[in-house]
């Protein structure tokens, strides 16, 4: 569907739940919005099979564990036949559960944890969360999508299968390592794959915000470390910045950059939702901007909204290369798209160039931009 079409009206959503409670909460909240309209709710794949056979939805939210059929099963055949936009929303999300991440892979554009009646400031952020995926998986091009993930390894790479040593070899030795700062959201977890795969072991060391529910960003890191050549943690308060390692931030938690003399960490803490968003990209660029300066390197990738945009542009104002995914490659090009708009990108690559450029930029042969 084309953006003038969709933006002519509602994004039409069918919730796929076994708890009834869940599905009115689900709709209630999604109904909030004027950009929204729930079509039905169903309490499991074959209701939803057969409310689909007269309505096709322009988004689907799925809960994993349910009667009959489960939520995995549904999401494959849905994909061989008939691909549209899914968001998981399920308790194993919250609880990390591989089956949650399994669900990305099979071709899930986004997973969130599922509402519980709680205070009214968690159903305010859940209701946030729920609503902005849903306008994300609605702009999202399913076929991009499937196409990127065809490009993720399934097993370990050395470093010389994507980047010759001679790419990096002979570079400059200098006082303080770079540190690169990473901020994606919707197909993130996709293009981060297809970026840190293609990393050498002794690549600068990465902190990364991808949008995503609490405990989930550590199977998500778990599931990396076992595909890249560097390692790959969930982030935790103190963990020094080292080379040929990338923190996760993780849920619903901010992670900031520290420094101590030459050397970098980060701190995780607790805090409002920022741009919409906890972890917040914002917060992560805008501390890089004022501890590392022109020594660190700023990446935007794909996602919905502006998070990271007037980080970035903080960043590119202290002296840092910018680089923002190009819309080419983007499954959503919007905080991207956002950091250009305010003149805070250096440059604009495809996600395939971004590794190499990583590289090419730590071991200092990237020219001054700034007059």
């Amino acid at each position: 569907m084309s953006s003038t079409s969709r933006a002519s009206r509602r994004i039409r959503v069918l919730v796929i739940d076994d708890s009834a409670s869940v599905r009115e909460t689900m709709a209630s909240l999604l109904s909030e919005d004027p950009e929204i309209e729930v079509i039905g709710t169903a309490g499991d794949p074959y209701a939803a099979a057969r409310r689909m056979q007269t309505d096709i939805p322009d988004v689907i939210t799925l809960d994993l564990e349910m009667p009959r059929m489960d939520g995995l099963t549904f999401l494959g055949r849905l994909m061989e036949q008939h691909p549209l936009p899914v968001i998981i929303c399920s308790s194993l999300a919250e609880e990390g559960s591989d089956v949650a991440m399994q669900a990305i892979e099979a071709g899930a554009v986004d997973v969130i944890a599922k509402p519980k009646v709680g205070t009214r400031q968690f159903l305010m952020e859940s209701g946030i969360a729920i609503r902005d995926a849903v306008k994300a998986a609605a702009q999202t091009d399913v076929q991009r999508l499937r196409r990127l993930r065809q490009m993720v390894p399934t097993e370990k790479l050395t470093a010389d299968a994507v980047l010759p040593p001679a790419s990096v070899a002979g570079g400059v030795k200098v006082t303080t390592d770079k540190v690169v700062c990473i901020g994606a959201s919707t197909g993130g977890t996709d293009a981060l794959r297809v970026l840190l795969t293609a990393l050498p072991a002794d690549c600068p060391g990465i902190v990364i915000v991808q949008h995503m529910p609490e405990h989930f960003t550590r199977a998500f890191a778990n599931r990396l470390d076992g595909l890249c050549a560097i390692r790959v943690k969930e982030a935790e308060n103190g963990d020094p910045v080292l080379r040929g390692q990338a923190l996760i931030a993780p849920g619903n938690h901010h992670t900031l950059l520290r420094r101590n003399g030459a050397r970098y960490s980060v701190e995780v803490r607790d805090g409002p939702l920022v741009s919409r968003h906890r972890p917040s990209v914002d917060v992560l660029f805008r501390s890089a901007s004022r501890c590392a300066g022109s020594n660190a390197l700023g990446v935007l990738l794909t996602g919905m909204g502006d998070d990271g945009a007037r980080g970035m542009l903080e960043m590119y104002q202290a002296g840092a290369h910018t680089i923002a995914e190009d819309e080419k490659s983007c499954i959503v090009y919007g905080m991207p798209k956002e950091a250009v708009k305010l003149g805070a990108v250096t440059e604009s690559l495809s996600l395939s160039a971004i590794p190499a450029a990583i590289m090419r930029l730590s071991a200092g042969s990237s020219r001054p931009h700034h007059g």
